[in-house]
């Protein structure tokens, strides 16, 4: 049952959590009663024509196209994907939680990957908050080969005024009519948490009104964000939603800030050995998982592989950076992000709780803690650290972005020799460990069935 359809009983659950975790002022029981019909109102809804590149139905906006319309061949896997314009009247908040105006006119989109079928359907929708750090919406956390294989719906959503006002200008046409803003009145986003709690409002279907998932009944409705977004959600589920209804069941905050309020949903956190920088966390409890991924980088290599063509075709060329060691961690940090999603799944349904995770280690110096080889000790230990062919890692320097990126080294021949005497012996090394991360949680077969078909078709151990 979703949280639309259960908003009583979330928000009772919400008081007696309240009550029990000594949460900040803003989520007692009277603060949330009184205004706990306001905001995530249910916005109007219609197709944007044109839902690839190229697609000759939608004359009447230039033939044009949604903003990075994915490359990945969905129609062989049964998805679809499809461009719409949410409008309505948003509340604004400060990032205190306090509320600034109502019934703000705002007019934005959003873009829905999906199954066309119902039976292809696993019943979750994968809400994210678009990042907009590098100046335009980025879907960060659309991992394709995990979502498609799981039958997931993943919506993005443009809740922030940089990524529309950028649409605004890459396709007058198609996004000129864009605002979040309020005519003006709010240009820091104040609009944002209600247009993103909207957004998800909308995939609701009702009677009379255009659905933004087609055929597909959700049962479950998880918000998620990466780096910046996970911020602004931060925002969100602190000091905006004990002052609101609820519409998502759970929330996942991916290589950003998380929550320090214990709501009613299930929050979990997720984080690359970058945006790990101190040995203080926040417990594990009954509403809260944070695992650490050894290796991986807040920007690794698999989302820039993914992006490079996208970008060249819809900004004419994919960044290029310099940076002081190769950057991009391969250790697949998505791969981990799946996993949980399905944690994050089971623990809004059913309240099955996600396993822990042992956290990353740090010397007495307060640096990480680091192996011979300089790999990051503690953490979730993929394959590709455990039974590794280069040095990854969280850290890199250099222009712009490159403290993001991580690094990537592969070892030496001699080096690779010295590890791994025969291609069985690794191969086998990798099958081990996906086998016991598998069993512990943090992977999913499929991933490590793709890990163990690369190893077994690579060159290491072969002389």
């Amino acid at each position: 049952m979703s949280a639309r359809r259960r908003t009583s009983r979330i928000l009772v659950a919400a008081l007696v959590a309240a009550a029990l975790a000594g949460v900040p002022a803003q989520a007692a029981p009277q603060a949330e009663g009184e205004a706990a019909t306001a905001g995530a109102g249910t916005p109007s809804v219609r197709v944007i024509p044109g839902t690839v590149p190229g697609d000759p139905a939608a004359p009447d906006v230039e033939d044009t196209y949604p903003w990075m319309s994915t490359v990945t061949d969905l129609a062989s896997a049964g998805y679809v994907e499809e461009e719409f314009e949410l409008s309505g009247e948003a509340d604004a908040y400060s990032t205190t939680g306090e509320l600034l105006a109502e019934d703000v006119p705002y007019r934005t989109r959003m873009i829905v990957r999906r199954p066309a079928r119902q039976q292809d359907f696993n019943g979750t929708v994968l809400t994210e908050w678009q990042n907009v750090t590098a100046g335009y919406d980025l879907d960060a956390l659309w991992n394709p080969d995990q979502i498609l294989r799981e039958g997931y719906a993943w919506v993005g959503v443009s809740a922030q005024r940089v990524g529309v006002d950028q649409l605004r200008g890459w396709s007058p046409a198609r996004y000129g009519g864009l605002d979040v803003t309020g005519g003006g009145r709010f240009t820091t986003d104040q609009l944002s948490y209600d247009v993103f709690a909207q957004a998800a409002r909308a995939l609701d279907s009702r009677a009379g009104r255009t659905d933004p998932l087609g055929p597909l009944r959700a049962r479950t409705v998880l918000g998620v964000g990466a780096s910046q977004s996970a911020m602004r959600m931060t925002v969100y589920h602190d000091h905006v939603l004990p002052r609101t209804a609820p519409v998502f069941d759970g929330f996942a905050f991916v290589v950003g800030n998380a929550p320090t309020r214990k709501g009613a949903e299930p929050v979990f956190q997720i984080l690359s050995e970058t945006d790990v920088r101190t040995p203080a966390r926040r417990a594990d409890d009954d509403r809260f998982r944070r695992w650490e991924v050894a290796g991986s980088a807040h920007s690794g290599w698999s989302g820039q592989e993914y992006r490079r063509p996208v970008l060249t075709r819809d900004l004419g060329a994919a960044p290029a950076y310099r940076c002081e060691r190769p950057p991009f961690s391969r250790v697949p940090l998505h791969h981990v992000i799946a996993a949980a999603y399905g944690h994050l799944t089971r623990w809004a349904e059913r309240g099955v709780l996600p396993p822990s995770a042992p956290p990353l280690e740090f010397a007495p110096d307060g640096t990480k803690a680091r192996d011979a080889l300089g790999l990051a000790r503690g953490g979730i230990r993929l394959s590709q650290v455990e039974a590794p062919t280069a040095l990854n890692t969280g850290d890199n320097a250099g222009e712009t972005f490159c403290f993001l990126f991580g690094r990537h080294e592969p070892f030496g021949e001699e080096r690779l020799a010295e590890l791994y005497p025969t291609h069985g012996g690794y191969v086998a090394g990798v099958a081990r460990t996906d086998a016991r991360n598998v069993r512990a949680g943090y992977l999913l077969a499929g991933d490590a069935r793709d890990n163990l078909r690369e190893a077994a078709t690579s060159g290491v151990g072969r002389r």
